[in-house]
């Protein structure tokens, strides 16, 4: 009897660590519900910080799970170059200190997404180590291929 019950406890642990490592990692196709959720909630901090209507300019955007990194270029809403003037990144930008990107990572936490962390103008690799940091997947990060 306890030999069974270990046997099936083993059992269902193995299928369920199969199940989670076996998630494919994709890119939500334009114009789906689930792409225009994600970058809402990225969309919302965003402009909060900026204070200006923002669009994004995606380079990568990948999901896996419950997570979701994107990174690309914030734009004015009508496509053109985002003005930095009088935001806390003005004084990064006249010391030639700031790459015009954005890096974002996204959790989705009781059914809805929510940003994790995101930088704006990192001059560097940034993201790098937030699969550690915030224990997401390794594989919806550029390069994890």
């Amino acid at each position: 009897m306890i030999k069974k019950s270990l046997f099936s406890a083993v059992f269902a642990l193995t299928i369920f660590a199969l199940t989670a490592f076996a998630q494919k990692t994709y890119t939500p196709a334009k114009g789906s519900a689930e792409r225009t959720v994600i970058i809402n909630a990225l969309r919302v901090p965003v402009e909060k910080k900026l204070k200006k209507k923002t669009i994004f300019a995606l380079n990568n955007f990948k999901v896996q799970g419950n997570w979701a990194y994107l990174d690309g270029t914030p734009q004015k809403a009508d496509s053109s170059a985002m003005d930095y003037r009088g935001t806390e990144y003005q004084e990064a930008i006249d010391e030639g200190m700031f790459d015009d990107g954005i890096y974002a990572l996204l959790k989705k936490t009781g059914g809805k997404w929510k940003v994790v962390t995101y930088q704006i103008g990192c001059t560097d690799v940034c993201y790098l180590g937030w699969d550690k940091q915030y224990k997401a997947p390794k594989a919806i990060f550029p390069g994890a291929e």
